[in-house]
């Protein structure tokens, strides 16, 4: 598949590679980055077999994975990309993100989503995007609302997290017709 590279003033999505992974060890390392989330990134080791495995889904097309690079400090910030892959029906996930602590509360995960949300309805020719997020991450909720998701209803007790944990999960989405 080929990945796009996706940016705006703020932010640039490239494609996420086995070469250009390794900026991303320094922040994946941090602590508590993806206690939300059932992925492991936290060793080198954890973070190469996640990239694998985003690899292994983007050549099976359900998934598109980027590397974040944050224009305004010019470093690396982290990964995100569309997942679940619905190439039939015309929806997607914008999910798997994850960014270091600095660049948290920057504006730059809304300048990404914006791009990405856009990419997916105008050049991709998506009808819907979806958003899953643990229940209890409320600024995680508080970001794709501000960005015009809907709750569309909470999955309860249907992940495991790496610490064992079972989450709830909420299911956000946008329609086409709804983004301006």
């Amino acid at each position: 598949m080929n990945i796009p590279t996706l940016q705006n003033e703020f932010v640039k999505l490239e494609p996420l590679t086995l070469e250009n992974y390794k900026n991303l060890y320094a922040i994946s390392s941090e602590r508590n980055l993806l206690q939300y989330s059932p992925s492991d990134i936290s060793t080198f080791q954890a973070l190469t077999n996640y990239v694998q495995q985003a690899l292994i889904q983007s050549e099976n097309g359900v998934s598109i994975p980027f590397i974040i690079y944050d224009k305004t400090t010019q470093r690396y910030a982290g990964s995100t990309r569309y997942m679940n892959i619905d190439w039939k029906n015309k929806v997607l996930h914008i999910g798997s993100t994850w960014i270091g602590k600095e660049f948290q509360g920057t504006g730059l995960n809304t300048a990404m989503k914006k791009l990405m949300i856009n990419y997916a309805f105008k050049k991709m020719g998506f009808e819907k995007v979806e958003f899953r997020i643990d229940q209890r991450n409320i600024i995680s909720r508080k970001a794709v609302e501000k960005l015009g998701a809907q709750l569309e209803g909470i999955l309860r007790k249907n992940v495991f997290l790496s610490d064992g944990f079972k989450r709830n999960t909420c299911c956000y989405g946008i329609l086409k017709s709804e983004w301006p």
